[in-house]
């Protein structure tokens, strides 16, 4: 279910990137077409983009922000599995966490959504992008610090967002093992937890009692 409302994602924004994206495939018509036409822009691209061995530079950013901005999180993987395979998933990943640092909370919204889609599994049959022969960097994919880096961003913007919805949706997309933290989070992630115990949303403290109950 697509999450405009919510979000406030608005769907012209969404049409915006899907047209960019478009002239730099150079794929069809991409003359301004009304909101509703946007996911069938959005559907002209996707083939395209898994079949090419390689995308340009310049289109990294426009799949991005069309990935952000895809108001839809069961399609905004439509622009992010063609970027992970043509750019990495390392690279995917620091650009999401970009927005979530520094985006609007509708970009962070967004960027929350796209996570889980780069998270994708790879296969050399999947994309021709994956390498030659079959064949990949792994440098491409090495993400473990990006992900420690999300955890950190989500964790400040539960304790510093001024939308409760904000914070209710970065916090649940967290782990609740202390595992799952680097020890250098272990401190920030205390302090995120004791604020979710007294939190008024009961989803929150939800949350905060299932950390509790793997050890806190």
């Amino acid at each position: 279910m697509a999450e405009d409302e919510q979000s406030g994602i608005e769907p012209r924004s969404f049409l915006t990137c899907a047209i960019e994206v478009a002239r730099q495939l150079d794929v069809g018509d991409v003359a301004m077409k009304p909101n509703d036409q946007a996911r069938s822009l959005a559907h002209a691209v996707r083939k395209p983009l898994l079949e090419r061995a390689t995308l340009p530079e310049v289109l990294f950013a426009p799949l991005m922000a069309a990935a952000v901005y895809d108001p839809d999180p069961g399609f905004c993987r439509w622009f992010v599995e063609p970027a992970v395979y043509a750019f990495g998933r390392r690279r995917v990943m620091a650009a999401l966490v970009d927005y979530l640092r520094i985006g609007t909370d509708a970009e962070r919204a967004g960027a929350v959504r796209a996570w889980y889609s780069a998270h994708v599994p790879l296969r050399a049959d999947r994309s021709p992008a994956y390498g030659p022969g079959g064949v990949r960097d792994p440098a491409l994919d090495d993400s473990q610090d990006i992900k420690a880096a999300w955890l950190e961003a989500s964790m400040r913007v539960f304790a510093e967002a001024t939308d409760l919805q904000m914070r209710h949706r970065v916090l649940l997309g967290l782990p609740t093992s202390r595992a799952a933290y680097p020890l250098s989070l272990h401190e920030l992630r205390e302090s995120t937890l004791a604020s979710a115990r007294v939190h008024p949303d009961p989803h929150v403290r939800r949350w905060a009692a299932a950390a509790d109950h793997e050890g806190g």
